[in-house]
């Protein structure tokens, strides 16, 4: 006689067991693979629902420094762009703010985009603005952050990308550039000095420098956007670049914000191109608040970044464009989460665009998808390359 059958309880937990085991499998390859709308619907608001933004930021940068990524394919001969004396693999970056303290640059190379730029640093470490700072706003696909520039100052920094500095000229051989956004310290009672310590500490370690003279969270900081603030700025910076000893100089930016007048953009693309200056960042956060945001934390104060920056800052890379008569490169940066996005901050006047925010709601795989949107959309509209299609508006 057969042995009898088991209880139907223990006949479902079995089922279950096995079930639950093939789902974890299941998700556990399509994490592995970047498989774009598993993060976009499944994984990316489970952990949302589970991490607050900070310690969901500080995780990612912990799990990239560790090499625990999503395989990613590279793919990026159609789209090489040659600007600010450099090779682009692709025109896609990851911008300033992700990576504050440069600790997963390696990872974040493997990821798909052309170039990484980490930063805010600042010269002595500070801790930045006190807890909570950063609020998701999920309905409008936005992040509103008011971090203050927390960072590992100058020194520690140095020292992490000094260790990996072969590793680096590897991969601006290889068409992927690191940029490093410079920032001063809150205290600070000599703001030139801060930027010219950080351009000497870390520009032989850099492809390119940004001075960052737009984050609205460090009290006083965007008043250096003015015409001769700025230029005083510049002029030490510029001077304390070619004064570098290294071979291969450092470009330098400016990231200017998107709340400026009209006055204040002439007068930066005016000081800019008075200079020399490489290039410019266009735009950093907003600290407006468009009336069309539905998400409940919206009136916390600080800087708004994704989907509702967006127009606002092609607009600005435009105007920038048009006043620097196309002659000043342009990374065009704000509400990028598709190949249209990038493309109409390519046709506005950039040359090469980043993103961030995006990666919060959609993960890693979204890298891949506005590259490969982008591509698809700079062959329907006839251009041959990247370079051919950037301030096509302007030419219409």
């Amino acid at each position: 006689m057969g042995a009898a059958a088991p209880p139907l309880r223990q006949r479902l937990r079995e089922a279950m067991a096995v079930l639950g085991g093939g789902g974890l499998l299941c998700a556990s390859y399509l994490v592995a693979v970047g498989e774009e709308r598993f993060y976009t619907e499944r994984l990316m608001p489970g952990l949302q629902w589970l991490l607050g933004p900070e310690t969901a930021h500080v995780l990612a940068i912990r799990l990239l420094s560790l090499g625990v990524l999503p395989r990613m394919a590279q793919r990026d001969s159609p789209m090489l762009v040659c600007v600010l004396g450099r090779r682009f693999r692709n025109p896609v970056g990851l911008a300033a703010g992700f990576d504050k303290h440069g600790e997963a640059v390696d990872g974040l190379s493997k990821l798909g985009f052309g170039f990484v730029e980490v930063g805010s640093v600042t010269p002595q470490p500070q801790e930045g603005n006190p807890k909570p700072r950063v609020f998701r706003l999920p309905e409008d696909q936005a992040v509103i952050n008011r971090y203050g520039f927390n960072s590992h100052g100058h020194a520690a920094v140095e020292r992490r990308l000094r260790a990996r500095q072969r590793a680096q000229l590897q991969l601006t051989e290889a068409g992927m550039p690191l940029g490093i956004n410079l920032g001063k310290n809150k205290g600070s009672a000599d703001a030139v000095a801060d930027y010219v310590d950080g351009v000497r500490m870390l520009g032989p370690l850099a492809d390119y420098l940004v001075v960052n003279v737009s984050s609205p969270n460090t009290l006083g900081l965007r008043d250096l956007q003015g015409k001769a603030e700025l230029r005083s700025l510049l002029a030490k910076v510029l001077e304390e670049r070619n004064a570098l000893r290294c071979e291969c100089k450092p470009a330098v930016l400016v990231k200017i914000a998107p709340d400026l007048t009209a006055q204040d953009k002439q007068d930066i693309a005016s000081v800019v191109t008075e200079l020399g200056v490489d290039g410019l960042v266009v735009t950093n956060t907003t600290t407006s608040r468009p009336s069309s945001l539905r998400g409940t934390l919206r009136t916390e104060p600080g800087g708004l970044s994704g989907r509702p920056l967006r127009a606002l800052s092609t607009q600005t890379v435009s105007e920038m464009y048009a006043l620097t008569q196309g002659k000043v490169p342009i990374i065009g940066v704000g509400g990028v989460s598709s190949g249209q996005d990038a493309l109409e901050k390519i046709r506005a006047g950039a040359s090469l665009v980043q993103m961030y925010t995006a990666l919060t709601y959609r993960g890693p795989p979204v890298v891949g998808v506005v590259k490969r949107e982008l591509e698809v959309l700079l062959r329907e509209q006839g251009f041959q390359s990247v370079t051919e299609a950037v301030g096509a508006d302007h030419r219409c």
